[in-house]
């Protein structure tokens, strides 16, 4: 019984020592096999998107591994987003209702550090210099190669979990045992990551509570806090036009263009020539698959089975749920090869559901946020969220509030676009609506919202 109850996970990012942790909970025996050496001993070196934030489902997650409040007293609160207008004019808008409806901003090499002890005190095993060379599938063992002396070690496995991220080793492998549908599209832009240290008497430079947003149409800027009073700053611009990463090629260019268009930024950012010409751009690109296992042998979740574009904040939360998911499929059914697939079943609806909420956000944030007929919108969607709080939920917080499946969101979210952009045509305030027959669009297109377990 325990030979059959051994899982062995690859990488020990945060999904893969979150999912460690909750199936040693539930009695398994597991092995966590990670390329890197162990950052508690090393230091995290991660290296980019220093900054996540954190949500409902990720907090659920967190809180059934036991790691919740360590984790919060690390955590910034962002109440909404602040928004950076061309004329320096700023607006706060409101993420949720109030402070019960917020995300927070955590630090990925802090949260990883978190559960990798949080994975060993619940008695899963951590193997650090371990990178994934190979896989033998009709054997079931795998090859680990160790990057400080290129010594290769075999392991003989029951079933392999490919918890390592975007790059997975383990979905490589598996493609060249069978096609699993993979595509991969490119955003077209691409992001660099720079730095607004703390004010001169050690406290935040800007407002501390908020996820600032310079939308300039094609492109932006965002600003998340980090809890030792910096911010990381993330540049997304085009790979081609102007301006893009094509024209804007070093640090007087960025310089430039910061003078242009985000001028209130550029004294925030003193060494802006340094961290633009010093730190890579990263792509950005969405990942589909077909198939996320193979039979009982292997399986992958988190972002080695549905990498997404971080605009909707949901990457690492949707990982943390596919984690709680696939604990629970394999604690319900001892036949592995039917809880992989009834995993996939659920998670991979819910997956493409978000990975398209993810991408229509990133033209919200950078287009839309200024926009007069979007933030009608948006005042009639608190409106209407008030008058009909069973009925009429905004799509952000079905997807960062609650924990409704990502599908239901989504598909609700286009009905209730639909009904907002209908409702305020032709107006240019809420105080000309005809709120008896808004009421009415409502409750003829919106049944109520089932309660959530």
């Amino acid at each position: 019984m325990a030979e059959h109850r051994h899982i062995t996970i690859v990488g020990a990012g945060l999904a893969g020592a979150l999912l460690a942790t909750l199936l040693a909970q539930r009695g398994w025996s597991v092995d966590v096999y990670e390329k890197r050496g162990d950052p508690r001993v090393q230091g995290y070196a991660g290296g980019r998107s220093i900054n996540l934030a954190l949500a409902e489902r990720g907090r659920h997650a967190l809180r059934l591994a036991g790691g919740d409040d360590e984790v919060m007293a690390q955590a910034v609160m962002m109440r909404g987003r602040m928004v950076h207008f061309l004329d320096g004019r700023t607006d706060l808008q409101r993420y949720g209702k109030d402070d019960s409806e917020v995300i927070w901003s955590v630090h990925r090499g802090e949260l990883n550090l978190i559960l990798l002890d949080i994975a060993q005190q619940a008695g899963a095993r951590l193997h650090f210099h371990r990178g994934l060379a190979g896989v033998d599938f009709a054997n079931r063992t795998a090859r680990f190669k160790d990057d400080r002396d290129g010594s290769e070690h075999e392991v003989a496995f029951e079933s392999l979990v490919g918890a390592d991220g975007a790059g997975s080793a383990l979905r490589a492998a598996m493609l060249r045992e069978r096609d699993l549908g993979e595509r991969t599209e490119f955003l077209g832009h691409s992001y660099k990551e720079l730095e607004i240290p703390p004010a001169a008497d050690g406290g935040f430079s800007i407002e501390p509570n908020a996820l600032h947003i310079w939308p300039r149409g094609r492109y932006m800027c965002i600003a998340l806090p980090n809890d030792e009073h910096t911010f990381t700053v993330t540049l997304f611009l085009p790979n081609g036009g102007d301006p893009s990463f094509e024209t804007v090629k070093n640090g007087a260019d960025a310089r430039a263009l910061f003078e242009r268009d985000f001028a209130d930024a550029l004294p925030l950012i003193p060494q802006l020539e340094r961290d633009f010409e010093q730190n890579p751009a990263g792509l950005l690109a969405t990942l589909y698959l077909d198939n996320w296992h193979i039979d009982d042998r292997a399986v992958l979740l988190g972002d080695a089975a549905h990498a997404m574009v971080p605009f909707h904040g949901q990457g690492m939360n949707c990982a943390f749920e596919d984690c709680v998911a696939l604990a629970e499929h394999l604690e319900r059914n001892a036949d592995r090869a039917a809880a992989f697939a009834a995993f996939q079943s659920e998670r991979l609806p819910n997956a493409r559901a978000i990975q398209q909420m993810a991408l229509e956000n990133y033209l919200e944030m950078r287009d839309r946020v200024d926009d007069d007929d979007y933030l009608l919108q948006r005042a009639l969607e608190r409106r209407l969220a008030e008058r009909h709080p069973d009925r009429f939920v905004p799509r952000y917080a079905m997807v960062t509030f609650r924990r409704l499946p990502y599908a239901v969101a989504f598909e609700r979210g286009q009905r209730q676009r639909e009904l907002l952009v209908e409702a305020t045509r032709g107006h240019a305030s809420l105080e000309t609506l005809d709120w008896d027959a808004v009421d009415a669009l409502v409750h003829e297109r919106l049944a109520p919202l089932p309660t959530e377990a």
